[in-house]
């Protein structure tokens, strides 16, 4: 391959590890609403005992998560090996890129031990939500890494610290906690404790239980991101004026902020349908996805945009 090809085509493998990633996440929570953690039993690396097992519908689920964990896994080797194959030792992005393959191949590394110790322990909360954590943190790797790949044809390639990239990093670390805070909810069971919409059992303080405490936290905090997601594009339009694709991801984090609401509601008016639980996965994820990428723009701007903090 010749060298004015390498970076375009470690672009596409990093985004093609990062949407893997996405999708991972996302049927890792149809593995937990179909309540198919433990379809392959105990035992890991094999199922039930069996390199291929005898197939039921929880197993075939746990089982195709695993494949796709799998998949996952090599695409990020991939791309770690591939950045030290093709990176010019003396190219600074290229050093970036391969310090984010390296920490890549960490953030599986334990993401397969935490899969490992899930199983062996039967899926206690604390390890499935580690598991979840670690999980999101690869796709930011590799989405910040793809878009740094992308940067010089971007024209894109000075990074700037001011107050307006640091709220936009901070935003992102938010919806980072909220979906952590989802998962809370999901593994302890606290769903139900929460019913009607907007307000908890139609109270906005409510104090009956812990779970509800739980319930009631993640919505409050979710509410929050959601109200301030809502301002963004016109606080990065003011503040990024003339940057259109710090404007487009502006846009996206609050169409998909206020998709995730309106799921949300429907959660908690319809009895937490199965089809809805998974969506509301596949949304945290997404939103917390928009946000990396509306950080990484906003710390990025387009060449000839005045920053204005």
């Amino acid at each position: 391959m010749l060298d004015s090809g390498r970076l375009p085509a470690w672009s596409r493998l990093a985004w093609t590890a990062a949407a893997a990633t996405f999708f991972l996440i996302a049927f890792g929570g149809f593995v937990r609403i179909s309540e198919s953690g433990m379809g392959c039993g105990d035992s890991w690396p094999l199922c039930n005992g069996q390199v291929v097992p005898e197939m039921s519908f929880a197993t075939f689920i746990e089982f195709g998560h695993r494949i796709v964990a799998a998949v996952v896994a090599a695409l990020v080797v991939a791309v770690s090996v591939m950045a030290w194959r093709w990176g010019d030792s003396g190219d600074p992005l290229w050093t970036k890129l391969k310090r984010a393959g390296v920490l890549s191949v960490v953030l599986v590394a334990i993401q397969i031990m935490l899969g490992a110790a899930t199983v062996w322990l039967e899926l206690p909360a604390a390890s499935v939500i580690l598991h979840l954590g670690t999980a999101m943190l690869l796709m930011a790797v590799l989405l910040s890494a793809a878009l740094t790949a992308g940067a010089s044809e971007a024209g894109r390639p000075v990074k700037v610290s001011d107050s307006a990239s640091g709220v936009a990093w901070w935003t992102a670390v938010a919806g980072f906690l909220v979906v952590i805070a989802g998962g809370l909810v999901a593994n302890l069971d606290a769903g139900p404790a929460c019913q009607g919409f907007p307000a908890c059992n139609g109270s906005w303080m409510p104090a009956d239980n812990p779970l509800m405490h739980v319930h009631w936290g993640h919505r409050l905090v979710a509410y929050a991101l959601v109200v301030w997601s809502l301002f963004l594009p016109r606080f990065v339009g003011r503040r990024r004026a003339g940057d259109r694709g710090a404007r487009r991801a502006a846009l996206a984090v609050a169409v998909l902020a206020l998709a995730q609401l309106l799921i949300a509601a429907g959660m908690v008016s319809m009895s937490l349908p199965d089809w809805m639980r998974v969506t509301h996965v596949a949304l945290g994820a997404a939103v917390f996805a928009a946000l990396v990428w509306l950080a990484w723009i906003v710390a990025r701007p387009a060449a000839g945009v005045a920053t204005q903090g």
